[in-house]
């Protein structure tokens, strides 16, 4: 079948290949032009511009140490680099990785020409364009996704170039060793690119027409670099894939009636990408009903039957299908995380999964086009108005994400539900002085799911602010009750203590708060000020210098430390 396409794959431009690759990139450089006023969102500072890796003290060295339990040590080693090279600039983060997802279109585009599949650069433009993809092109923490894309995509082009070396005689020799390096890069920028040793499995059947037993030897080494990021991923760092809530938790039942409505909804959105919703509402899975695994049997049934017919009409099919639910795999809910309590679904976890059914749409309409060969208007249209079609979309959605009140009011706007957005709109009304309206959000929080932690810390904030001190200590104890490690909540009941006149209360908050996240520079120099207060100098002033390790442009840390440092010297 791969045979087939080859003629066709290589006639179908008739521009120049630079020119194509160029069109391209300039196409999603046009359609992201909104991220040039974006600014940072959600857990941006966790993975930037609050990460000790990248502007505390830790550096290159703690981010490569396995015990870190990182999931991306590569991307976080690019955002090191790009903040040595820029600071906290926004603009130059959302650049990067809109310049990572052209690249990835690219590099999309020649694995599938390497493919022999129709439409090639079609279907690359229409995963790059896609609105699906915006989630992870437009916000600073999915560069995880552009920057592993790209090199998960070189890897599979080197693979096939690898499997076709006997086509370029005395080349080729460096294919298989590219493919390796490529992998690695992958794996060590997103642990979801665990896949590729399946993927280039599916690569090798689709190229050599039949599975070739002997490829395993070379997939083997990938393999083993899959079982090592898989470790490393969940081994140091259990609490990352933990839902605290046992509200959450499912049986495994749950899970695979799930797994078949996430497969279903991925394929739908690739299809009608309309709403797109950064929250979407959490189903409800009944796994005594027989009708909650109907999707899940639907995909088994289609896979049988594209299976049946694979030497007929369905190879094609077969492919794309195996394809999409491969790389799907680590996303259908299957293995918990945190992430499920607020959704079963996010749209940047399909970033590499829709590549298969936009390559096979893309590839259905160039034969479309080539049906009619006497009206040459045709194929240029059903290239041009699908793209343009995504295009806008993805532009008009990219705007959602230009700040963190533009994310969360569009959430709300289409999932009023969505629990964790009230509270992160509240957090920003907070910011912005407006309590009345921050509360009304943490309150309308908590209506929705009376456990969430982080509502309360965000109720108590707005309380102090309002000057109800001891409504707000209340609020911070209800949200240690629940996480009794939240460290802001420690950190800000500490507060209250400190000002009551509580020293010893006050410093054994700022101690459960410095043990629970050692680089929280806030604590430590709260810390250090009700150690002052008790007239232990010498350990206020090792706070005050603790704070300022992890944030050297703490005003005030540096100058607690300099009335500290004066008071010993008198």
């Amino acid at each position: 079948m791969a045979k087939q396409f080859e003629h066709k794959a290589a006639t179908a431009g008739a521009l120049p290949d630079w020119v194509l690759g160029l069109v391209l990139i300039l196409a999603v450089i046009l359609v992201y032009q909104p991220v040039w006023y974006a600014g940072y969102i959600w857990d941006d500072d966790r993975h930037l511009t609050a990460s000790p890796y990248i502007i505390g003290p830790l550096g290159l060295k703690e981010i490569w140490t396995p015990s870190a339990g990182l999931f991306y040590p590569l991307v976080l080693t690019t955002f090191w680099l790009e903040h040595a090279l820029w600071g906290l600039a926004p603009l130059g983060y959302h650049l990067v990785s809109v310049a990572l997802h052209a690249a990835g279109g690219v590099a999309l585009w020649r694995v599938l020409r390497a493919l022999l599949v129709p439409g090639a650069w079609l279907g690359a433009a229409l995963w790059a364009l896609h609105p699906l993809q915006v989630e992870s092109a437009a916000w600073v923490s999915e560069t995880k996704n552009t920057q592993s894309g790209l090199f998960y995509l070189l890897a599979i082009l080197f693979f096939i170039k690898w499997l076709r070396r006997a086509e370029n005689p005395g080349g080729g020799r460096w294919y298989y060793p590219l493919t390796l390096f490529f992998s690695a890069l992958a794996m060590t920028s997103k642990s979801s690119t665990v896949v590729l040793p399946a993927v280039l499995g599916l690569c090798a059947w689709w190229v050599e027409g039949k599975w070739r037993w002997r490829h395993l030897i070379r997939l083997f080494p990938i393999f083993l670099m899959s079982l090592a990021s898989i470790a490393i991923t969940v081994w140091p760092a259990p609490a990352e894939m933990a839902i605290a809530d046992p509200q959450f938790t499912r049986t495994w039942p749950e899970r695979m009636a799930a797994s078949g409505d996430a497969i279903w909804f991925y394929l739908g959105k690739l299809i009608w990408p309309h709403p797109l919703i950064t929250i979407y509402p959490r189903w409800i899975i009944d796994a005594t009903q027989w009708t909650s695994y109907v999707r899940l049997l639907a995909v088994i049934i289609v896979l049988v039957i594209f299976w049946l017919k694979r030497d007929t009409w369905s190879r094609p099919w077969l492919f794309a299908s195996a394809y999409f639910l491969v790389a799907l795999s680590p996303f259908l809910g299957l293995i918990d995380q945190t992430f499920w309590r607020f959704s079963l679904v996010e749209d940047h976890l399909q970033y590499l999964a829709g590549i298969g059914p936009l390559a096979l749409a893309g590839a259905g309409l160039d034969r479309v086009g080539q049906i009619f060969p006497d009206k040459p208007w045709l194929k240029p249209g059903l290239y041009a108005a699908p793209l343009l079609v995504l295009g806008l979309l993805s532009w008009d959605r990219a705007w959602a994400y230009e700040s963190e009140e533009t994310l969360w009011t569009d959430t709300l706007a289409k999932n009023p539900n969505a629990w964790i957005a009230h509270n992160n709109l509240g957090n920003v009304l907070l910011q912005r002085g407006n309590v009345d309206g921050a509360m009304d959000e943490f309150e309308q929080a908590l209506a929705l799911y009376p456990r969430y932690e982080m509502a309360y810390l965000g109720l108590g904030n707005g309380l102090v602010q309002l000057g109800h001190m001891d409504e707000a200590a209340v609020a911070y104890q209800k949200a240690l009750e629940i996480d009794p490690v939240l460290a802001k909540a420690r950190n800000n009941l500490g507060n209250i203590y400190l000002q009551e006149g509580r020293l010893d209360d006050a410093i054994d908050q700022y101690r459960v708060a410095t043990n629970a996240a050692p680089y929280y520079p806030q604590a430590h120099n709260n810390l250090g000020n009700a150690l002052l207060q008790k007239g232990r100098v010498d350990e206020a002033i090792d706070e005050y210098r603790k704070a300022l390790a992890i944030k050297p442009d703490f005003a005030q840390a540096r100058s607690n430390l300099a009335a500290a440092e004066a008071r010993k010297a008198n």
